[in-house]
């Protein structure tokens, strides 16, 4: 599997307020991160399979962090504060797994394997 890049779009990094600059330092660092770890784990894996496991494993570490701060908006909004960093960083999440999603061959991969889980968790898809 090819090593992945990721990246804080441009448009997230504008949309945040002009005193935003340490939030978007805060971004493209925890990106670097989080790439650093994956390109660690798909090197280390003994598989292709097992490198789309750690792939699923961090989308759905952003699919939780995304609902989380889904759920500050709203927090924020109801205590008449800002929630424009939340908004940044939930749609930072959404930005990484579409990244994830659209990396070469990745997608059907990544799908393979969720599908995979779901089997051996007994969940089975409606017919």
């Amino acid at each position: 599997m090819d090593e992945l890049t990721l990246s804080v779009p441009d448009p997230i990094v504008e949309s945040l307020p002009a005193d935003g600059e340490d939030a978007a330092r805060d971004m493209r660092e925890a990106v670097a991160g989080w790439q650093r770890r994956l390109n660690r784990a798909i090197e280390d894996a003994e598989s292709d399979d097992d490198a789309a496991g750690a792939v699923v494993d961090a989308l759905e570490r952003f699919e939780g962090r995304w609902e989380q701060y889904d759920d500050f908006v709203a927090e924020l909004r109801a205590w008449g504060q800002s929630p424009i960093y939340a908004m940044a960083w939930r749609d930072l999440m959404a930005a990484l797994m579409r990244q994830l999603y659209d990396h070469g061959d990745l997608s059907d991969r990544i799908d393979r394997e969720r599908h995979a889980r779901m089997v051996s968790d007994g969940i089975r898809p409606g017919r």
